[in-house]
């Protein structure tokens, strides 16, 4: 009875579907059409992937620090070690870009060489004001020569901020508007006005330049995401169509096939602006992972139906039987697909949320769209001409499926100890598997823009953020020399740290006074004692409170400090070693019932949130075997037949975990798709061979061997023409710029590569070895999942 409702549902959805055949055609090309409207809707994401759930006690931590301060991540730099640059004629040039960079909007305000201003003691009044060190609108070479010498032989409150005393490099701080930095405007500055001005400033002057700061990187980097996209769309329409075409030997199938992937790829699109969904590095994929997915669906439907037309030549029929007899196994291959990726909505990240979401859709979108477009087109033509089936019976793929059969039939001992052997290295490698948080990682190394992070590093110890944020629990309680001494001792402490540059903070512009009390003398660069603070504090109140290098790190009320050091590029365990060797000794500079501190800033966040995903992933794909695990009980309702289908395609997920150890892939928020993707997948060999086996062992009276067999012969083909499709359609995301997506790409081709072996020969070899356990009618009840053979067509 529930065969007869199968086919009958199926073959109703068959009927409505090639009687209808121009309203559906219509009903796409509107669906499509207001889906292109949707485009409009589209945007990329001007800020860092938020990896951590809202509520979550490191982001919270971070809003409270930009209440306080503000966007910490608006400065970009752009520095020059030129030997020449104190020279009147490139002294002044730099000075004229800065000059030019102070007119933008989008700029708050610059620091260069050129402004620069000094402490200076005045008298009657006694008070300090902040001078021009370069006076002269002209200088002379002799000048020059004479600030270059004070700047960096005097004035060590702008070392780490303006100048370098590695190779004497220098550098203009720029400032952008905190409104803009996490909008369009920034984006727009940065393409159009300051990356142009800059290309015209090295052309007209000769200096070498090097450009950072994180506005700057996030723009250049996401810029670089949307070229990747045309060619990540290109690339798997080409590798897809060419082995299609190399399969079927055929321009319509060809041409029929990529169609259907197209308007896939525009509803992809479509239903990102629909959702109102910004473009990252992980949606990015989604349009060419619509590709890779979707061809293996036309390829079922077509191979189908050449299959059919070859066995009895009537259209209408081979058209309907496509349908009926493909379409269900096709939708539950869909559903296990989508259930992959449909796991990562369970998680709180907005990232990966988003992500599962919309490639779950489409997953099932494109599925929707080869069941009707596929067969409608068809329908319209005239049935395949004998040369188009010819691939049926290509000698190639006989030798290939004959080489299966014979190792199943002969070689099951050696399936075994390959598959242990590789279970066992696998083990291994998994425990050489490190996790990276690092925001940088996956960047383009060849850029011009991660060249200049690298020299960054090397002359101020990185670009990255890191605050740390002292609450005093007291107005004013940040200029209390106590306070400043607690402060002095953890600078002291963090210079010890190689990966952390000089911190900027209150306590330089504190130092700076003493300095500039003793006449700018910079031996005298330090913390004043009890007695000297009486004297220079009086002075330091004449300063403006809106001076803005006070306030931007001492909060209105004076209870709330902030230290901003600069960040290598480090993974997230070395930042774990780090805090875990500074929290005991910071609490010990500053006692918990009397101080609050905390650390924070975009890098640190980004790395927690890293090690968020990781904790997250067990339970993603946790989830996404468990929700393939009940469709396989529903499919076939055989608790035995659930753990022999999951064994082959558990197997080659712990093999490319091994493969991450062995080479040095480390767990990041891209290759956290991994395995949820092949697992999803890969899962749907399976499905179409159990399908096929179960309606095998009726035939033949339950017997194993006599199943086992024609069921490979017959669902080899397919698998071996969709695992070559995925395999080289994965592959395409090994052209991108971006480490993470090279390896997700090059990760889960060689999954799906490992899983199609591993469902040809373990998975048979595993029903034959468990011959008495599983073949007879009670370990296999009727299954859900009907292939209505030709008999049972003409029957019911």
């Amino acid at each position: 009875m529930s065969k007869l409702f199968s086919f009958g549902f199926w073959n109703t959805v068959a009927r409505i579907i090639l009687r209808n055949r121009i309203l559906i055609l219509f009903l796409i090309l509107g669906a499509t059409v207001f889906l292109g409207f949707q485009w409009k809707n589209m945007r990329f994401s001007y800020t860092e992937a938020n990896l951590l759930p809202n509520d979550h006690e490191v982001n919270q931590e971070y809003q409270k620090f930009l209440e306080k301060f503000g966007e910490e991540g608006n400065l970009i730099v752009i520095a020059t070690n030129d030997s020449t640059l104190f020279t009147p004629k490139k002294f002044r040039a730099w000075n004229e870009l800065a000059e030019k960079l102070d007119t933008y909007p989008e700029v708050q305000y610059t620091i260069s060489i050129g402004n620069l201003k000094k402490l200076q003691k005045f008298s009657d009044p006694n008070r300090f004001e902040l001078v021009p060190i370069v006076k002269e609108k002209q200088p002379t070479r002799e000048s020059l020569k004479g600030y270059e010498t004070e700047l960096f032989d005097s004035l060590p409150f702008y070392e780490g901020l303006v100048y370098s005393k590695k190779t004497n490099t220098v550098q203009t701080a720029v400032y952008m508007d905190k409104e803009v930095v996490n909008t369009e405007a920034r984006k727009l500055f940065v393409l159009n006005e300051l990356k142009p001005l800059l290309d015209e400033f090295k052309a007209e002057t000769g200096i070498e330049i090097h450009v950072s700061g994180m506005p700057y990187i996030r723009t250049l980097n996401s810029k670089n995401i949307i070229d990747e996209i045309q060619w990540f769309v290109g690339g798997a329409l080409l590798v897809t169509s060419l082995i299609f075409f190399f399969f079927f030997r055929s321009v319509r199938a060809t041409i029929i096939s990529m169609v259907t992937v197209v308007i896939g790829v525009m509803w992809a699109f479509g239903f990102l602006g629909l959702l109102h969904y910004e473009i990252t590095v992980l949606t990015a994929i989604i349009p060419p992972l619509i590709i890779v997915i979707g061809i293996p669906n036309c390829i079922f439907l077509i191979n189908k139906y050449q299959q059919e037309i070859k066995k009895h030549g009537n259209q209408a029929k081979s058209l309907q039987r496509v349908i009926t007899k493909v379409g269900n196994a096709t939708l539950m291959t869909n559903i296990t697909t989508a259930s992959g990726f449909a796991t990562f909505i369970i998680t709180e990240s907005t990232l990966l949320k988003e992500f599962g979401i919309v490639a779950s859709i489409n997953i099932l979108a494109i599925f929707v769209l080869s069941l009707l477009i596929i067969p409608i087109i068809y329908s319209f033509m005239s049935p395949p001409k004998e040369k188009h089936l010819r691939h049926l019976g290509k000698t190639w793929i006989e030798g290939f499926v004959n080489w299966i059969e014979r190792t199943v039939r002969y070689r099951r001992i050696t399936i075994y100890l390959a598959s242990v052997v590789l279970l066992m290295a696998s083990m291994i490698g998994i425990y050489l598997i490190k996790v990276s948080g690092s925001l940088l990682e996956d960047m383009p190394k060849e850029a011009e823009f991660f060249q200049d992070i690298e020299f960054f590093e090397e002359e101020f110890n990185g670009i990255m953020p890191l605050e740390i944020l002292i609450n005093t629990k007291r107005e004013k309680g940040v200029v209390k020399l106590s306070t400043l001494k607690r402060m002095q001792e953890l600078e002291e402490l963090l210079v010890d740290v190689p990966e952390l540059s000089k911190p900027i903070s209150v306590l330089d512009l504190v130092k700076y006074s003493k300095q500039a009390y003793y006449n700018g003398n910079p031996k005298y660069f330090q913390l004043p004692s009890s007695q000297e603070k009486n004297f220079i504090f009086p002075y330091l109140k004449t300063l403006s409170s809106k001076d803005q290098d006070l306030n931007a790190f001492v909060d209105s009320t004076g209870q709330f400090a902030r230290m901003t050091f600069f960040m290598k590029d480090i993974g997230t365990d070395e930042m774990e070693r780090i805090e875990a060797n500074l929290w005991p000794k910071i609490n010990k500079i500053f006692p918990p019932e009397r101080y609050e501190v905390t650390m924070t800033g975009k890098a640190l966040v980004f790395q927690k949130g890293t090690n968020y995903l990781v904790k997250n992933l067990i339970i993603s794909l946790s989830l996404a075997i468990l929700l393939i695990a009940i469709f396989m009980a529903w499919m076939f309702r055989s608790f035995k037949m659930i753990i022999i289908s999951l064994i082959p395609n558990l197997l080659p997920l712990l093999i490319t975990a091994g493969m991450m150890g062995y080479f040095g892939i480390p767990i990041k928020p891209s290759t956290i798709l991994v395995f949820s993707i092949a697992f999803g997948i890969s899962v749907d060999d399976t499905i179409h061979f159990l399908a096929k086996y179960r309606q095998e062992l009726k035939h033949h009276n339950w017997k194993i061997k006599k199943s086992v067999y024609p069921a490979l012969r017959e669902t080899s083909v397919s698998m071996f023409y969709t695992s070559i499709v995925l395999f080289f359609g994965f592959s395409v995301f090994m052209i991108s710029s971006f480490g993470g997506t090279v390896a997700l790409g090059g990760l889960v081709s060689s999954t799906l590569l490992f899983a199609m072996l591993s469902n040809l020969l373990l998975l048979p070899s595993l029903l034959l070895s468990l011959e008495k356990n599983i073949a007879n009618k009670e370990t296999l009840k009727e299954p859900h999942l009907q292939i209505i053979d030709d008999e049972e067509d003409e029957k019911l």
